[in-house]
Formats: C-alpha cells, structure tokens, sequence
C-alpha cells in the first residue's frame, strides 16, 4: 500500500506565492518519477512540473521561470515552489510518483495524491 499526502494549497493574491509539498509513504521499493499535475475547472489534467530519481527535470512552458520543483529522495518527498502566480495557475494540484513496492519490484505503477486546492485571484 502506497499514499501520496499533499499539503500547501490555499487561496492568494496575483503575484504572491504559495508551496505543495507531498510525501509518499508505504511499502515503497524504488520511486522513478515524481511531479505535479494540476487540472483547471473545465480543463483537462495537465504536467505541472516532474522530476526523475536522478535530478533531471520539466516544467510546462507557462509555468517556466515561475515553479521550481524539488526533490528529496532520501524521504520520498517533492516540493513545488509556485512564485509570481497569477490567475491562470488557478486548480486543484496533484501529486504523482511512478513507485515500484516491495510487494512488486518488477511492475511500476503510478500513484496519485487526493489533490490539493490553489486559487488565485486577480
């Protein structure tokens, strides 16, 4: 069994900045990626930012010299630091990691935190 926690989400103003965290926890073997999604009201998910088990990273275009994503492998954790937000960035945030558990090292499944809400307003 496998859980993805998040926290950090809130309401802020256009231009302010907030920070997901989200740690996985469980029977957890090897974690390969990690990242955010995000989905908008009436849009689809998308790819926030990711990062692999050797540091290398992405970033969605709109979202490039504004998010910075980290990670601490040694506590299975990844962080979103979300500066200069505007209206647009507004969604419930997901949290994702491709994990292999211990009860099966062969397969890598993807994971899902419960989603945590940013709202910025104008």
């Amino acid at each position: 069994q496998v859980q993805l926690g998040e926290s950090g989400g809130g309401l802020v103003q256009a231009g302010g900045s907030l920070r997901l965290s989200c740690a996985a926890s469980g029977s957890i073997f090897t974690i390969n990626t990690m990242g955010w999604h995000r989905q908008a009201p009436g849009k689809q998910r998308e790819l926030v930012a990711g990062t692999t088990s050797g540091d290398s990273v992405a970033y969605a275009d709109s979202v490039k010299g504004r998010f910075t994503i980290s990670r601490d492998n040694a506590k299975n954790t990844v962080d979103l630091q979300m500066n200069s937000l505007k209206p647009e960035d507004t969604g419930v945030y997901y949290c994702y990691a491709r994990i292999r558990t211990r009860d099966d090292i062969r397969n890598e499944n993807i994971y899902w935190g419960q989603g945590t809400q940013v709202t910025v307003s104008s």
